[in-house]
């Protein structure tokens, strides 16, 4: 009986593996094959261009290290594309890496992310590598991510390419999905029609240099402004709040403020150092690059100004209205720079805006033309600090471009020589010019910026409203906090919320609400500079409420001036920390996902032990005390941002 089954079985066996082999078949048959270019590539976010199907971001040929491909998504870091497989997809294929079209420039770190989990990651790629195959098994995944980081080095030239890349579906197929579109939900309470004093609670000002400061104060119109022990020299408007005057002499003066209305009064102390360092608060005001770039006009800047007052900014410690490229004209017979006919009279602008208790700034480049082709500062330096404090600036971003025609490969030296030699010709100018160095984090800048007489100097390439520029752009700046302090800041680049647009055309900006909350609560902890880069006569009431939180702000302008630091990463969840003044600790529990997801804070990681009091500051709300950790919902790109103080 035995034997007899034996022997029947091959048939019955073979005829069931032919059955399975025509059950694979059919569905390899259905199986079908997805190029990425065939998606819908608008819903790709990236820091800096646009995407391109089949073409690299600057619209060439895909290329990578010589070898020509067809097909793909030319990119740029950092990068985010997000596709809806619903379960159906079986696997991911491309080549990756730095288009040829930068040359050995650009570094980049690809990475396939699925439901959450990271998949595959190539590690940093550098121009000129040879491409990296991609082959990853998506069984049941329902979102894949594809991103492109910076390499941890700032996104310049980070040219990336997905090239031949395809995905294989069971059934169905891929589909791109939009970014996620958030309710604008104002977190911060309304302000008190009590009188309270903001701002900065130091000021920095060279002897015999014109003082101007505006005490920023909130409460019911009108409040009465008056000062306690305000050195020889100054004098304060009562109605404005507006302190001018000059100090003949080097001294530390601390000076009661008081503000007063119908419903109370409020007093603070600001220390007034006169001395040889400005900026002992990272600064704050506006700049018209990421609203208007060229389109710029005298106009637009006045608007600015009236708008920085009538909307209340100016009473949260908003400050500097600043005049991007595209001023220039040419020179004058004995070398003095023009304005062009857009600006037709500089010191009748910054007249009026010092009248309004505001401070303005400039740009130039140290190379013969700006970056938008204008007039440069090469072989002028002295005579330009002198037209520049001759019209009454107080401010100037002066940006690499040009220059690096003439030092094509600068070392150490050839790095900081161009913003000594402009240093040197300010600190002739009878006033105090507020030093920003902008030459996008090039020879580590950060390690010698004050060392040249910078206040600030941008640590990166050019932010754009996008959550992979600005996210990439602030956490990307891990490890700079002990190079910051009070007169010199590492900066990130300016603020890209409200209506943004780069031309005479604004539109809203494309950060969520969500993603704005973190923009503004990094940029905090990190001593950034502040630089609205919105068109200020379109704030709305959002965008209002996430610059006029005294709270978020006072992180910023902490006297103690320390830039915070990582302290903790888990996947997407990172947590940052800054000491402040009064013992206390500004922390943001960060989220870099793509889903809501709980963060913690340890105080082991913080330094401090036992019970601590923990307040929300976009709320304004004291959460309890806590022993030993903080935890907390944060929403997709989200941040909760909290003050940790020992009862």
């Amino acid at each position: 009986m035995t034997r007899k089954l034996h022997i029947q079985y091959p048939g019955v066996i073979f005829a069931f593996a032919l059955a399975l082999y025509s059950f694979a078949l059919l569905n390899l048959a259905k199986a079908e094959t997805f190029g990425l270019d065939a998606l819908q590539l608008q819903h790709v976010e990236q820091g800096w261009g646009d995407p391109h199907a089949n073409q690299s971001v600057d619209g060439h040929p895909l290329f990578l290290d010589g070898k020509r491909f067809e097909h793909g998504l030319g990119t740029h870091a950092n990068s985010i594309l997000r596709i809806a497989l619903g379960g159906k997809a079986e696997r991911f294929t491309a080549a990756v890496g730095v288009d040829d079209e930068v040359g050995k420039q650009g570094s980049v770190v690809f990475k396939v992310t699925g439901d959450g989990k990271t998949l595959w990651e190539s590690g940093v790629l550098h121009g000129g590598d040879p491409a990296k195959a991609v082959s990853v098994a998506l069984d049941g995944v329902q979102k894949l991510v594809l991103s492109v980081g910076d390499g941890e080095d700032g996104i310049n030239f980070d040219h990336a390419d997905w090239a031949d890349a395809k995905i294989v579906m069971k059934a169905g197929k891929p589909e791109a999905v939009a970014p996620v579109r958030e309710a604008a939900v104002v977190l911060t309470p309304k302000q008190s029609p009590k009188p309270r004093i903001n701002g900065a609670r130091v000021f920095g000002v060279r002897p015999g240099s014109p003082f101007l400061f505006t005490v920023p104060a909130t409460g019911e119109r009108p409040i009465t402004i008056s000062a306690k022990n305000l050195p020889a020299g100054l004098q304060l408007d009562p109605q404005s709040g507006i302190i001018t005057g000059s100090l003949a002499e080097k001294g530390t003066y601390v000076v009661t403020l008081r503000a007063q209305n119908a419903k109370g009064t409020a007093e603070r102390a600001l220390k007034i150092v006169c001395g040889d360092t400005v900026a002992l608060t990272p600064p704050m005001g506006w700049n018209s690059w990421n609203c208007f770039a060229c389109d710029v006009t005298e106009a637009n800047v006045r608007a600015a100004a009236d708008a920085m007052v009538a909307s209340g900014l100016i009473n949260h410690g908003w400050t500097y209205i600043n005049i991007d490229d595209c001023w220039e004209a040419g020179r004058d017979a004995d070398g003095m720079v023009l304005s062009n006919q857009k600006f037709p009279d500089m010191k009748a602008l910054t007249d009026y805006v010092h009248s309004k208790g505001l401070k303005i700034g400039l740009y130039s480049s140290p190379g013969p033309k700006t970056c938008a082709g204008h007039e440069g500062s090469y072989k002028h330096e002295e005579l330009d600090a002198r037209r520049y404090g001759e019209w009454g600036f107080d401010y100037l971003k002066y940006d690499w471009c040009s220059y690096g025609g003439i030092v094509p490969n600068p070392d150490h030296d050839g790095l900081m020589k161009p913003y000594q030699i402009m240093r040197a010709a300010l600190d002739k100018a009878p006033r105090d010019i507020l030093f920003s160095l902008c030459q996008y984090g090039m020879g580590n800048v950060w390690e010698w910026g004050a060392q040249v007489g910078g206040n600030c100097w941008r640590t990166t390439g050019d932010i754009s409203d996008t959550w992979s520029s600005m996210s990439g752009l602030g956490f990307g700046q891990a490890g700079h906090e002990k190079f910051a302090g009070p007169g010199h800041w590492n900066d990130p680049d300016m603020l890209v919320v409200g209506y943004v647009g780069w031309s005479a055309k604004v539109r809203p900006t494309r950060l969520t609400p969500n993603e704005q909350y973190t923009h503004i609560s990094l940029w905090c902890l990190l001593c950034s500079p502040l630089l609205i880069g919105c068109d200020m006569t379109k704030l709305d009431d959002f965008t209002l409420n996430l610059l006029t939180n005294d709270e978020v702000l006072d992180v910023s302008q902490d006297p103690l001036g320390h830039q915070a630091a990582r302290i903790a990463k888990d996947g997407s969840l990172e947590i940052w920390a800054k000491d402040l003044e009064d013992g206390s600790k500004a922390v943001g529990l960060f989220n870099r996902g793509e889903d809501t997801a709980k963060a913690t804070v340890k105080w082991s990681d913080l330094g401090v032990s036992g019970q601590q009091s923990v307040r929300d500051l976009w709320r304004q709300q004291n959460l309890g005390k806590f022993a030993d950790q903080f935890h907390t919902e944060v929403p997709r790109h989200g941040v909760v941002l909290v003050k940790v103080t020992p009862p």
